[in-house]
Protein backbone atom coordinates (compact mmCIF):
# COMPACT_ATOMS: atom_id res chain seq x y z
CA UNK A 1 0.00 0.00 0.00
CA UNK A 2 2.76 2.49 0.90
CA UNK A 3 4.48 1.71 -2.73
CA UNK A 4 0.92 2.41 -4.18
CA UNK A 5 0.73 5.98 -2.41
CA UNK A 6 4.18 6.85 -3.09
CA UNK A 7 3.57 6.77 -6.65
CA UNK A 8 0.22 7.98 -7.23
CA UNK A 9 1.65 11.33 -4.83
CA UNK A 10 4.49 11.63 -7.46
CA UNK A 11 2.17 11.24 -10.59
CA UNK A 12 3.60 7.92 -11.88
CA UNK A 13 1.07 6.28 -13.99
CA UNK A 14 0.12 2.56 -12.28
CA UNK A 15 -2.54 0.10 -12.44
CA UNK A 16 -3.42 -2.10 -9.26
CA UNK A 17 -4.23 -5.28 -10.60
CA UNK A 18 -6.35 -7.99 -8.13
CA UNK A 19 -5.01 -11.24 -7.89
CA UNK A 20 -7.62 -12.71 -10.37
CA UNK A 21 -6.47 -10.56 -12.77
CA UNK A 22 -2.55 -11.31 -12.13
CA UNK A 23 -3.20 -14.82 -12.03
CA UNK A 24 -4.78 -14.45 -15.33
CA UNK A 25 -1.91 -12.33 -16.72
CA UNK A 26 0.98 -14.04 -15.39
CA UNK A 27 0.36 -17.95 -15.25
CA UNK A 28 3.76 -18.68 -15.45
CA UNK A 29 3.52 -16.84 -11.29
CA UNK A 30 2.31 -19.08 -8.93
CA UNK A 31 0.32 -16.91 -6.48
CA UNK A 32 -0.97 -18.12 -3.36
CA UNK A 33 -0.31 -15.39 -1.08
CA UNK A 34 -3.90 -14.08 0.21
CA UNK A 35 -5.03 -10.73 -0.18
CA UNK A 36 -2.31 -9.82 -2.84
CA UNK A 37 -2.52 -7.65 -5.23
CA UNK A 38 -0.10 -6.00 -8.34
CA UNK A 39 1.02 -2.51 -8.79
CA UNK A 40 1.67 -2.72 -12.91
CA UNK A 41 3.61 0.49 -14.02
CA UNK A 42 3.50 0.75 -17.90
CA UNK A 43 6.36 3.18 -18.34
CA UNK A 44 8.72 1.16 -16.66
CA UNK A 45 11.45 -1.11 -17.88
CA UNK A 46 14.99 -2.40 -17.41
CA UNK A 47 18.27 -0.77 -17.97
CA UNK A 48 21.29 -2.20 -19.20
CA UNK A 49 24.02 -0.76 -16.53
CA UNK A 50 26.99 -1.10 -17.80
CA UNK A 51 25.83 0.66 -21.56
CA UNK A 52 24.28 3.07 -19.73
CA UNK A 53 27.28 4.10 -17.84
CA UNK A 54 29.26 3.68 -21.22
CA UNK A 55 26.69 6.27 -22.98
CA UNK A 56 27.06 8.77 -20.14
CA UNK A 57 30.74 8.75 -20.98
CA UNK A 58 30.18 9.21 -24.42
CA UNK A 59 28.03 11.53 -24.60
CA UNK A 60 30.38 13.36 -21.36
CA UNK A 61 33.36 13.54 -23.77
CA UNK A 62 30.97 15.04 -26.90
CA UNK A 63 30.18 17.63 -24.24
CA UNK A 64 33.85 18.19 -23.65
CA UNK A 65 34.99 16.23 -20.77
CA UNK A 66 38.24 14.47 -20.10
CA UNK A 67 37.54 11.59 -19.10
CA UNK A 68 40.40 8.98 -17.40
CA UNK A 69 40.77 5.29 -15.47
CA UNK A 70 42.79 6.28 -12.29
CA UNK A 71 43.04 5.61 -9.10
CA UNK A 72 43.63 8.43 -6.32
CA UNK A 73 45.99 7.71 -3.91
CA UNK A 74 46.73 11.51 -2.04
CA UNK A 75 43.89 13.63 -0.62
CA UNK A 76 45.62 16.37 1.60
CA UNK A 77 45.10 19.83 1.92
CA UNK A 78 45.99 23.37 3.58
CA UNK A 79 43.28 24.33 5.52
CA UNK A 80 39.11 23.96 3.66
CA UNK A 81 40.56 23.24 0.35
CA UNK A 82 41.77 19.64 -0.62
CA UNK A 83 44.31 18.78 -3.08
CA UNK A 84 44.50 15.29 -5.16
CA UNK A 85 46.94 13.65 -6.71
CA UNK A 86 46.65 9.70 -8.33
CA UNK A 87 49.22 6.57 -7.72
CA UNK A 88 51.14 7.53 -10.94
CA UNK A 89 51.92 10.84 -9.20
CA UNK A 90 49.85 13.44 -11.18
CA UNK A 91 48.00 16.22 -9.41
CA UNK A 92 43.99 16.91 -10.72
CA UNK A 93 42.95 20.15 -10.11
CA UNK A 94 39.61 21.36 -9.89
CA UNK A 95 37.40 23.76 -8.04
CA UNK A 96 35.34 21.32 -6.37
CA UNK A 97 36.09 17.27 -6.09
CA UNK A 98 32.96 14.52 -6.27
CA UNK A 99 34.36 10.96 -4.59
CA UNK A 100 31.38 8.94 -5.86
CA UNK A 101 32.75 5.42 -5.75
CA UNK A 102 30.01 3.44 -4.25
CA UNK A 103 31.36 0.30 -2.08
CA UNK A 104 35.28 1.91 -2.31
CA UNK A 105 33.62 4.75 -0.27
CA UNK A 106 34.74 3.35 2.99
CA UNK A 107 37.99 2.21 1.91
CA UNK A 108 38.97 6.26 0.40
CA UNK A 109 37.60 7.94 3.32
CA UNK A 110 37.94 4.93 6.28
CA UNK A 111 38.01 8.15 8.86
CA UNK A 112 35.20 9.52 7.80
CA UNK A 113 33.24 6.53 6.16
CA UNK A 114 34.91 3.50 7.56
CA UNK A 115 31.91 2.93 10.31
CA UNK A 116 29.03 4.50 8.26
CA UNK A 117 28.63 2.70 4.70
CA UNK A 118 28.79 -1.05 4.72
CA UNK A 119 29.15 -2.65 1.43
CA UNK A 120 27.92 -6.42 1.92
CA UNK A 121 27.67 -9.83 0.01
CA UNK A 122 24.45 -10.10 -2.80
CA UNK A 123 24.36 -12.97 -4.91
CA UNK A 124 22.48 -12.74 -8.80
CA UNK A 125 21.19 -15.51 -10.50
CA UNK A 126 20.33 -16.04 -14.06
CA UNK A 127 18.22 -19.19 -15.09
CA UNK A 128 17.76 -20.60 -18.51
CA UNK A 129 14.15 -21.03 -19.56
CA UNK A 130 12.97 -24.11 -21.11
CA UNK A 131 13.66 -24.12 -24.64
CA UNK A 132 11.18 -22.11 -26.92
CA UNK A 133 9.36 -21.20 -23.69
CA UNK A 134 8.41 -17.81 -24.33
CA UNK A 135 6.89 -17.01 -20.91
CA UNK A 136 9.65 -15.72 -18.94
CA UNK A 137 10.95 -13.24 -21.63
CA UNK A 138 8.95 -9.59 -22.47
CA UNK A 139 6.33 -8.79 -22.89
CA UNK A 140 5.08 -11.76 -21.47
CA UNK A 141 6.44 -11.56 -18.34
CA UNK A 142 7.86 -7.59 -16.50
CA UNK A 143 10.51 -6.95 -14.00
CA UNK A 144 8.75 -7.91 -10.79
CA UNK A 145 9.38 -7.51 -7.07
CA UNK A 146 7.62 -9.24 -4.60
CA UNK A 147 6.74 -7.11 -1.20
CA UNK A 148 4.88 -10.42 0.53
CA UNK A 149 8.42 -12.21 0.61
CA UNK A 150 10.68 -11.33 3.82
CA UNK A 151 13.39 -12.56 1.38
CA UNK A 152 12.95 -9.73 -1.12
CA UNK A 153 12.97 -11.33 -4.26
CA UNK A 154 13.09 -9.42 -7.13
CA UNK A 155 13.79 -10.16 -10.95
CA UNK A 156 13.84 -9.82 -14.69
CA UNK A 157 12.65 -11.34 -17.45
CA UNK A 158 14.71 -12.74 -20.30
CA UNK A 159 16.68 -10.17 -22.13
CA UNK A 160 18.74 -11.32 -24.89
CA UNK A 161 18.82 -14.95 -24.10
CA UNK A 162 20.72 -14.28 -20.93
CA UNK A 163 18.35 -15.88 -18.89
CA UNK A 164 15.59 -15.18 -16.05
CA UNK A 165 17.47 -12.82 -13.47
CA UNK A 166 16.53 -13.29 -9.79
CA UNK A 167 18.02 -12.06 -6.50
CA UNK A 168 16.75 -11.56 -2.82
CA UNK A 169 16.68 -7.83 -1.79
CA UNK A 170 18.31 -8.08 1.55
CA UNK A 171 21.72 -7.48 3.09
CA UNK A 172 24.37 -10.15 2.59
CA UNK A 173 27.65 -10.44 4.73
CA UNK A 174 30.54 -7.82 4.90
CA UNK A 175 32.59 -7.75 1.59
CA UNK A 176 35.44 -6.12 0.54
CA UNK A 177 35.10 -4.78 -3.18
CA UNK A 178 38.55 -5.52 -4.02
CA UNK A 179 39.43 -8.79 -2.27
CA UNK A 180 36.42 -10.35 -1.33
CA UNK A 181 35.27 -13.94 -3.48
CA UNK A 182 33.10 -13.64 -6.10
CA UNK A 183 32.01 -16.97 -6.56
CA UNK A 184 28.32 -17.49 -5.44
CA UNK A 185 27.84 -19.98 -2.46
CA UNK A 186 25.92 -23.40 -2.84
CA UNK A 187 23.73 -21.69 -0.08
CA UNK A 188 22.78 -18.63 -1.91
CA UNK A 189 21.76 -21.41 -4.92
CA UNK A 190 19.50 -23.07 -3.02
CA UNK A 191 17.86 -20.27 -1.65
CA UNK A 192 17.19 -19.70 -4.88
CA UNK A 193 15.61 -22.28 -6.43
CA UNK A 194 13.84 -23.00 -3.28
CA UNK A 195 12.11 -19.66 -4.57
CA UNK A 196 11.67 -20.72 -7.71
CA UNK A 197 9.49 -23.72 -6.36
CA UNK A 198 7.32 -21.55 -4.89
CA UNK A 199 6.88 -19.11 -6.89
CA UNK A 200 7.96 -20.10 -10.63
CA UNK A 201 7.69 -23.29 -10.37
CA UNK A 202 8.54 -24.25 -13.85
CA UNK A 203 12.16 -22.86 -13.43
CA UNK A 204 12.85 -24.57 -10.43
CA UNK A 205 15.38 -27.20 -11.96
CA UNK A 206 16.28 -25.06 -14.64
CA UNK A 207 19.75 -24.94 -15.83
CA UNK A 208 21.96 -22.07 -14.17
CA UNK A 209 23.02 -19.66 -16.98
CA UNK A 210 25.18 -17.32 -15.28
CA UNK A 211 25.72 -15.92 -11.96
CA UNK A 212 27.62 -13.17 -10.34
CA UNK A 213 28.51 -11.64 -6.44
CA UNK A 214 27.54 -8.00 -6.55
CA UNK A 215 28.08 -5.19 -3.41
CA UNK A 216 25.52 -2.99 -1.68
CA UNK A 217 26.93 0.14 0.09
CA UNK A 218 24.46 0.64 3.12
CA UNK A 219 24.13 3.21 5.37
CA UNK A 220 22.70 3.05 8.49
CA UNK A 221 19.47 4.30 7.49
CA UNK A 222 19.25 2.93 4.02
CA UNK A 223 19.32 6.45 2.45
CA UNK A 224 21.73 8.53 0.58
CA UNK A 225 24.65 10.10 1.85
CA UNK A 226 25.57 13.24 -0.48
CA UNK A 227 27.36 16.06 2.07
CA UNK A 228 31.17 18.19 1.76
CA UNK A 229 33.49 16.21 3.35
CA UNK A 230 33.66 17.71 6.98
CA UNK A 231 37.22 18.93 6.99
CA UNK A 232 37.59 20.03 2.95
CA UNK A 233 34.98 22.17 1.89
CA UNK A 234 35.25 21.60 -2.18
CA UNK A 235 34.95 17.75 -1.56
CA UNK A 236 31.94 15.94 -1.77
CA UNK A 237 30.56 12.62 -0.80
CA UNK A 238 28.35 10.47 -2.68
CA UNK A 239 27.37 7.22 -1.93
CA UNK A 240 24.91 4.87 -0.38
CA UNK A 241 23.13 3.36 -2.42
CA UNK A 242 22.21 0.66 -0.60
CA UNK A 243 21.11 -1.15 -3.21
CA UNK A 244 19.26 1.22 -5.29
CA UNK A 245 22.12 4.08 -6.81
CA UNK A 246 22.12 3.27 -10.18
CA UNK A 247 18.06 4.01 -10.97
CA UNK A 248 18.46 7.56 -9.10
CA UNK A 249 21.67 8.54 -10.41
CA UNK A 250 20.55 11.30 -12.81
CA UNK A 251 18.35 12.62 -10.06
CA UNK A 252 20.92 12.57 -7.36
CA UNK A 253 23.68 14.19 -10.08
CA UNK A 254 20.86 16.65 -10.78
CA UNK A 255 20.54 17.37 -7.05
CA UNK A 256 24.70 17.51 -6.66
CA UNK A 257 24.62 20.00 -9.29
CA UNK A 258 22.52 21.90 -7.59
CA UNK A 259 24.16 22.11 -4.41
CA UNK A 260 27.38 22.73 -5.54
CA UNK A 261 26.43 25.89 -7.38
CA UNK A 262 24.39 27.12 -4.83
CA UNK A 263 20.92 26.79 -6.08
CA UNK A 264 19.28 24.94 -3.70
CA UNK A 265 19.59 24.10 -0.32
CA UNK A 266 21.00 20.65 1.54
CA UNK A 267 18.57 18.35 2.24
CA UNK A 268 19.14 17.22 5.80
CA UNK A 269 18.55 13.70 4.86
CA UNK A 270 21.49 12.96 2.76
CA UNK A 271 23.87 15.15 5.57
CA UNK A 272 26.80 13.10 6.84
CA UNK A 273 25.38 14.23 10.29
CA UNK A 274 22.52 11.56 9.65
CA UNK A 275 24.59 8.33 9.05
CA UNK A 276 25.00 6.83 12.10
CA UNK A 277 27.38 4.32 12.83
CA UNK A 278 24.33 1.34 14.18
CA UNK A 279 22.04 0.17 11.07
CA UNK A 280 18.68 0.61 11.75
CA UNK A 281 17.46 0.87 8.08
CA UNK A 282 13.97 2.89 7.45
CA UNK A 283 14.86 3.46 3.43
CA UNK A 284 13.38 1.18 1.28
Amino acid sequence: MATRDTLLRAGVPIEVVPAAELAARYPQMRLDVPGIFGIYEPQSGALMARRAVAAVVEQALRCGVTYATEAVSVLAGGGSQATVHTQSGAPIRAGTFVFACGPWLPKIFPDVLGKRIYPTRQEVFFFAPPAGDRRFAPPELPSWIDFTDPRGPYGIPDLESRGFKLALDRHGPAFDPDTGDRQPSAEGLAEARRFLAERFPALCEAPLTESRVCQYENTSNGDFLIDRHPAFDNVWLVGGGSGHGFKHGPAAGEYLAQCIRGVRAQEPRFSLASKSETQQRMVY
